[in-house]
C-alpha cells in the first residue's frame, strides 16, 4: 500500500468530504462519513460504522466493474473509511437507471410499486442542490452547458453496461437491482470514468425471498 500525505480539504457534501494529496495533484482522499440524509439533506442523523462499510461496498463494486472493463475514479482503499481516488472534473449530472418502477418513478406515472420494466429507463437530474437535483432532459442539457451530444452517448452507454453487470453481480447474492444513480467525472485526459460511490445511499435493492 502506497503512503499517501493527506491535504487541504477540498469539499464536504453530505456523504463525503474529498482532501488534497500532497505531493500529487491528480489524486484526492475522498472519506466517507456517517451522516443519515433524507429529501436532499433536509433531515440528517448519524449512524457508526455507515461510513466504513459504505467505503467498503463502494470499493468492492469499483473493483469488480474494473474487473469488467469498466473505469472508475477508484485506485486504492486507505485507513478505515477512506480511498483514494483519481481526481476527476465532475460532470453535474446525476445518471438515474431504473429497472422496476419504486419510488418517484411509480408515483409520478401511477404505476404500481414493483411494476418490472420492460427495459431499463434511464434519467438525467441536474446536480444542483439549491434547485433540488431536478430531472431534466437532452435539450436542458445542451443549454445549461452540462455536456456534448458526444458525451451524452458516451454516459448512456456507460450506465447501460454498468446496469447490466450490477444486476447479474446482485443476482448472485439473492437481489434484484431496483434503481441506482451514477455520477462521471473526465480525468486530466478527458476521458469520461464512474465517479462518486455506489452504496446503500445511491442503490436501491430488493432480496428475491422477500421482494422488500
Amino acid at each position: 500500500m502506497t503512503a499517501y500525505k493527506t491535504g487541504p480539504k477540498l469539499y464536504e457534501g453530505k456523504a463525503k468530504v474529498l482532501y488534497a494529496v500532497e505531493g500529487n495533484d491528480n489524486l484526492v482522499i475522498q472519506s466517507f462519513k456517517n451522516s443519515l440524509t433524507a429529501f436532499n439533506g433536509e433531515k440528517k442523523g448519524d449512524f457508526a460504522g455507515k461510513g466504513e462499510l459504505n467505503r467498503n461496498i463502494t470499493s468492492l463494486i469499483f473493483r469488480y466493474l474494473g474487473q469488467q472493463g469498466i473505469s472508475s475514479h477508484w485506485v486504492e482503499d486507505v485507513g478505515e473509511v477512506e480511498m483514494v481516488t483519481k481526481k476527476l472534473n465532475i460532470i453535474p449530472l446525476e445518471v438515474v437507471m431504473r429497472n422496476v418502477a419504486a419510488g418517484s418513478l411509480a408515483k409520478r406515472l401511477g404505476w404500481s410499486e414493483g411494476t418490472e420494466l420492460k427495459k431499463p429507463i434511464l434519467e438525467f437530474y441536474y446536480k444542483s442542490d439549491s434547485l433540488g437535483d431536478p430531472m431534466i432532459n437532452e435539450d436542458h442539457i445542451a443549454a445549461l452547458g452540462c455536456a456534448s451530444s458526444e458525451e451524452l452517448t458516451q454516459l448512456k452507454k456507460a450506465a447501460l453496461l454498468i446496469n447490466g453487470e450490477l444486476t447479474k453481480l446482485f443476482q448472485q447474492v439473492g437481489f434484484k437491482l431496483i434503481d441506482f444513480k451514477l455520477e462521471f467525472g473526465k480525468d486530466s485526459g478527458g476521458q469520461i470514468i464512474l465517479a462518486d460511490e455506489i452504496t446503500p445511499d445511491t442503490c436501491r435493492l430488493w432480496d428475491t425471498k422477500t421482494n422488500e
